[in-house]
């Protein structure tokens, strides 16, 4: 298969001509080395001085997917075209999403991605978490679900069991779609059973964030005062997105005039959108510069976040992830998460490239790399940690996103 073939099908189509000539410098596929990460990895200078200045008990990786494929009673929902080769975009992206997760055979799927999670989770330090994402299906404006159209879908009762199950492990987060009959009452389910957000991906899940019908929902996560984790940008990982304008991030000046706490997923690094602020006649703009614009609008202080999740990924970085850098004042309104499996999928990243941006001192890509053959989560926050631009590196505070989803005692 030819590289560019490879990079459309997972999903990156944008960098599959400009991109291929530096891909994959770590590889096709993960190469999963099982077990305890080597202690001389994890006691290493470059691990060791990524923790400096971090209380671990607030650390919370705040994008973690569940994935699976139902075979337990996990009640996970995957699209038939995911597990048919015919359906090859689909199909070649889910077995990537495995492989990024170590998952070896094709039994017991959801249980060995709930394991490699743990022996991952396990290489941080007591007191850090990662938040795990339920996934609600599309719905149309009626409410009613579209399973034709929902790539997969994860139930809050199953990431809210892996929570109650590993307390010292996991948090989670609802997925709930708001044009559904019964959105208030899964809301409140959800934070009486320890939800500590809700997860939207608007523009997979059908959902327009400026459309009145989400309004019940918005004053109802201001009643529960639980915060609304939302992808902005265009979304390539999964096919069969068809609405990317719902990724506009002025969509969501609606949910903040209302008051929601809301945090724009990978901080809305990828595709362009229109000026919707400017009328009909807007002109298409950098979905990131539109999302730059409503951080810096001070009425959203306290209210407006990002998460920085997927940013290093070879078609999201860039002018971005300089200027993300640089924007200091930006870094107590930001979050971090993984994305995870996504670190695992080993096209999409390169330490060479980062490296080569001036982000990162040569001297430590392969350490780094070596790490993410153990660790692909303990990798991403490494990653970020030992990026630097003219002095300059992301904020402790960026690392202990536990201080605004959850107390800790």
């Amino acid at each position: 298969m030819k590289r560019r073939t490879l990079l459309k099908l997972l999903g990156v189509g944008a960098i599959a001509g400009t991109g291929a000539a530096y891909w994959p410098d770590e590889g096709l596929f993960n190469p999963c080395l099982m077990g305890k990460t080597p202690d001389d990895l994890l006691s290493n200078d470059i691990v060791q001085a990524a923790w400096e200045g971090i209380d671990a008990r607030y650390y919370l990786d705040c994008h973690t997917h569940v994935a699976g494929t139902g075979d337990s009673d996990s009640g996970i929902w995957l699209h038939p075209d995911m597990q048919n080769p015919l359906h090859l975009t689909q199909y070649v992206r889910f077995k990537f999403y495995l492989n990024a997760a170590c998952v070896q055979s094709d039994h017991n799927i959801d249980l060995q991605y709930v394991q490699q999670l743990l022996r991952l989770q396990a290489d941080f330090p007591g007191g850090a978490k990662s938040m795990l994402l339920a996934f609600d299906y599309r719905h149309n404006e009626q409410g009613e679900v579209l399973k034709d159209k929902s790539p997969f879908a994860v139930p809050n009762e199953y990431a809210a069991q892996l929570a109650k199950q590993h307390p010292e492990q996991f948090e989670w987060a609802a997925s709930i779609h708001p044009y559904r009959k019964d959105c208030l009452e899964l809301l409140d389910w959800s934070v009486k059973n320890g939800a500590r957000a809700v997860k939207w991906l608007p523009p997979m899940m059908g959902i327009d964030p400026a459309s009145p019908l989400c309004e019940p929902f918005y004053e109802a996560l201001i009643k529960h005062g639980i915060a609304l984790l939302t992808h902005a940008g265009d979304e390539h990982a999964v096919a069969g997105v068809d609405a990317q304008k719902l990724g506009n991030p002025l969509l969501l000046r609606k949910p903040l005039e209302h008051g929601v706490k809301v945090i724009v997923a990978h901080c809305a690094t990828m595709g362009s959108n229109q000026d919707i602020d400017k009328g009909a006649n807007g002109k298409e703009i950098e979905n990131y510069d539109l999302f730059a614009r409503l951080m810096s609008e001070p009425r959203y202080e306290g209210q407006l976040y990002g998460d920085i999740s997927a940013v290093p990924q070879v078609n999201r970085y860039g002018p971005a992830l300089v200027d993300i850098i640089q924007r200091q004042e930006w870094h107590h309104r930001l979050l971090n998460g993984s994305d995870f499996p996504l670190p695992g999928v080993m096209p999409i990243f390169s330490v060479k490239r980062i490296a080569d941006m001036g982000l990162l001192d040569e001297k430590k890509i392969g350490f780094i790399k070596e790490l993410r053959r153990y660790n692909p989560i303990l990798f991403d926050f490494v990653l970020k940690r030992s990026m630097r631009y003219k002095g300059m590196k992301l904020s402790d505070s960026i690392f202990e996103t536990g201080r605004l989803l959850y107390p800790v005692t």
